[in-house]
């Protein structure tokens, strides 16, 4: 490899550094360099780029469309230098793997599947980070997220990993001191539950007539994670609208009881595995996401 390959590869791993560490210092530690020379170093690659990469303050770091693009680019290079070593090397997936998921899905679908994955993949180290709050890859530093719904950051490539039925619930004991709502408008008067990331968070849809209508479902009650909205259901709290996995079994058990079923216009959400950039994906995630797609849709097909 000649010297100059080398010296990009190197701006290439610095730059890389900087942005997963949020900072030069940071990554000077990291890397055994000093902060100046880390700061030299992404001066001079700003000058030969011609571009600006980083907007700098004393208290953050953020990427400029071009530091975005040049980021993503130099991680799919390194990571495939990585991975050629690793596969002459001795052909088996390496490193750590970082995953995010929401609460829920990650308890109920990752966690039981981890032990099977990691002895499948015995190099590979795993760190999991669940919550429900939409959280940016590249500041978490994570190399890949499920996520159920809409995917609104376009800068993510994502493969389709199953759909999520939704359904309409509330506890027996709620529905006994409030009565079941027989059609969609009878949700108005009800404690409607909602979460604090949908948008509309008081309008459900419901197919009447052979048209999805946008019913309104008023309600005090908004949470941010699916664990707690069960939990509510299960006190009595309300009405719900959630992804029937989260309340599976509570149904087989007879603990929540499914409301306005005629009514469901087929309401699904779609579940993706996303990662950063295009282009070859590294060995882990790759690994990672043909074990989803190996577990995860058998599951939810019995949802």
């Amino acid at each position: 490899m000649s010297k100059l390959v080398m010296e990009r590869l190197g701006e290439m791993e610095v730059f890389v550094r900087v942005v997963y560490e949020g900072g030069f210092s940071k990554a000077a530690r990291s890397l055994d360099l000093t902060p100046s020379a880390v700061s030299k170093l992404i001066a001079r690659l700003e000058e030969r780029l011609g571009a600006r990469l980083l907007v700098r303050t004393t208290r953050s770091l953020t990427l400029t469309d071009e530091g975005r693009a040049f980021f993503e680019a130099s991680g799919r290079i390194l990571q495939e230098v990585s991975d050629a070593e690793d596969a002459a090397a001795s052909g088996s997936v390496r490193g750590r793997l970082r995953i995010t998921s929401s609460l829920t899905f990650g308890n109920m679908f990752v966690v039981p599947h981890l032990d099977d994955f990691l002895a499948r993949n015995p190099d590979l180290a795993v760190e999991l980070a669940f919550t429900d709050d939409l959280v940016s890859l590249l500041a978490q530093q994570a190399d890949v997220a499920i996520r159920i719904g809409p995917l609104s950051d376009s800068s993510l490539t994502a493969r389709k990993i199953g759909d999520v039925r939704r359904v309409v619930c509330a506890s027996p004991n709620y529905l006994d001191k409030h009565g079941v709502p027989a059609v969609p408008a009878d949700l108005e008067p009800h404690q409607c539950m909602s979460f604090t990331f949908r948008t509309p968070k008081d309008r459900w849809p419901f197919l009447i007539e052979g048209n999805v209508v946008e019913q309104l479902t008023p309600g005090s009650i908004e949470v941010n994670n699916g664990e707690t909205m069960r939990h509510l259901l299960l006190a009595g709290a309300g009405i719900a609208r959630v992804g029937r996995f989260i309340v599976a079994n509570d149904i087989e058990a007879g603990r929540v009881v499914p409301l306005l079923e005629d009514f469901n216009p087929g309401d699904v959400e779609t579940i993706h595995a996303v990662y950063v950039g295009a282009g070859p994906l590294p060995r882990r995630v790759r690994a990672f996401i043909d074990f989803l797609m190996e577990v995860i849709p058998p599951r939810l097909a019995v949802l």
